[in-house]
C-alpha cells in the first residue's frame, strides 16, 4: 500500500508543471512603434537676374494642410538675399516671394521629417507693368498759350491786335492774365506812336484849344490821348472784367452771312463773353468807357469840360469806335494780320 501511495504522488508531482504550462497566456510580439515627425529647417537666397542678391524680400511660408501648429511664415531676405525658417513641419509646403519692382515668384518643394532642406536660388525678374501717364494742363496754362498767340498778332506786322481771338471756343482768362494782356497793350511802341498820331491830329485841328499850340499843347494833347487809352484800357479790359467776370476779347466769328456778321460785330459792342462761356451785356466796356469819360473831366481843359455830358458824350463815343472796330476786325483786319492763325468756326 505504502508503494502505491508513493507512485501516485509522484505521477502527481510530474503533472503539475505540464499543467501550469498549458494555462499559461501566449504573448504576441509588440506592435512596431509609429515612426516620429521631427520638425526641419528650409533655408534659401533671394537674387535678381543678374545674381546680385536682392534685401529686403519678402518670403512667405504657406502649407497644403492648415493646422494651428503651424501657421503661415513670413520672414524678409537679409543683406545678401538670405532666408531661414526654423522649426517647420514635414511636408508639402509653398514659398511666395514679392519685392518691390520685381515680379512675384512661387516655389514648392516638400520637407521631410527633420530635414535641412535648401531651396534652389530664387532669381526675381523685373515687373514688366505698363504706366499710364496722363498729363493734365490746367486752363491757366491753356489761356496763357492762347495769349501768347494773340500777342504775334499785329496788322500788317505792325499794329498790335492782341484783343482778338480767333479761336471761338478759347479758354476764359483769369484776372492776372487780364491784367497781362492790358499792360503789353498800353507799353507797345505802336500804342506811343498811335498816341502821337492822334494828338497831332488833334493838335492840326485846335482840338482843346484850352491846351494851346507849341511843343507844350502837343505834349499836354499827347498826355490826355495817353491817359484815355490807358484808362480804358485797364479799366474796361482788366479791372471791370475781373470783378464782373467778363472776357474783354472779340471773339472772330469769320462765317455765315455777310448779314450776320454784320450784326454780330455791332452786337459785340455790347455784349460780351462772359468767364463761363455764356454772352452777357457788356457792363465792363460800357461802365468802362464811362468811368473813362469821367477820368478825363480831371485832364482837360476847363473850356472843353461839359461834366455829365463830356462824359456821356466819350462813353457813346468809345461805343462807337467799338463797334467800328469790330466791323473792321470782322471784314478786314483778318486779311492784314499775317501771324492770325487759323481760327475755329463758330456755331451760328
Amino acid at each position: 500500500m505504502p508503494a502505491v501511495l508513493s507512485l501516485a504522488l509522484s505521477l502527481l508531482a510530474c503533472s503539475i508543471p505540464c499543467v501550469a504550462q498549458s494555462q499559461q497566456p501566449s504573448i504576441s510580439p509588440p506592435a512596431p512603434v509609429a515612426e516620429l515627425r521631427l520638425p526641419g529647417s528650409i533655408t534659401g537666397t533671394v537674387v535678381d537676374q543678374s545674381g546680385a542678391p536682392i534685401p529686403g524680400a519678402r518670403v512667405k511660408l504657406s502649407h497644403e494642410v492648415q493646422s494651428p501648429e503651424q501657421p503661415d511664415l513670413e520672414v524678409l531676405s537679409g543683406d545678401e538675399g538670405q532666408f531661414s525658417f526654423a522649426n517647420v513641419f514635414p511636408g508639402p509646403f509653398h514659398l511666395t516671394i514679392t519685392s518691390v519692382g520685381f515680379a512675384t515668384l512661387a516655389s514648392s518643394g516638400t520637407l521631410q521629417s527633420g530635414e535641412s532642406y535648401t531651396v534652389p536660388q530664387i532669381a526675381l525678374m523685373l515687373a514688366t507693368s505698363v504706366t499710364e501717364v496722363r498729363v493734365v494742363v490746367s486752363r491757366t496754362e491753356i489761356a496763357e498759350d492762347q495769349i501768347k498767340v494773340q500777342e504775334k498778332q499785329r496788322v500788317l506786322g505792325v499794329v498790335p491786335n492782341f484783343y482778338v481771338s480767333y479761336d471761338h471756343h478759347a479758354v476764359s482768362l483769369d484776372p492776372k492774365q487780364k491784367f497781362e494782356l492790358a499792360w503789353k497793350s498800353t507799353i507797345d511802341p505802336v500804342s506811343f506812336g498811335l498816341t502821337g498820331a492822334v494828338a497831332g491830329i488833334q493838335q492840326a485841328h485846335n482840338d482843346f484849344s484850352g491846351y494851346g499850340q507849341g511843343a507844350q499843347g502837343y505834349a499836354k494833347r499827347f498826355g490826355a490821348s495817353y491817359a484815355n487809352f490807358v484808362a480804358s484800357t485797364y479799366i474796361g479790359g482788366a479791372i471791370l472784367p475781373s470783378l464782373l467776370k467778363q472776357d474783354p476779347r472779340y471773339f472772330y466769328k469769320g462765317t455765315g452771312s455777310k448779314r450776320s456778321r454784320i450784326l454780330y460785330a455791332l452786337a459785340n459792342s455790347v455784349i460780351c463773353k462772359g468767364d463761363n462761356g455764356h454772352w452777357q451785356a457788356n457792363y465792363s466796356g460800357i461802365i468802362g468807357s464811362l468811368a473813362a469819360g469821367g477820368i478825363s473831366n480831371l485832364y482837360y481843359p476847363a473850356d472843353s469840360r461839359d461834366g455829365a455830358e463830356l462824359t456821356f458824350e466819350n462813353a457813346l463815343i468809345g461805343i462807337g469806335e467799338s463797334a467800328a472796330v469790330n466791323l473792321l476786325q470782322e471784314f478786314v483786319i483778318r486779311r492784314l494780320t499775317p501771324n492770325a492763325p487759323k481760327h475755329e468756326l463758330s456755331n451760328p
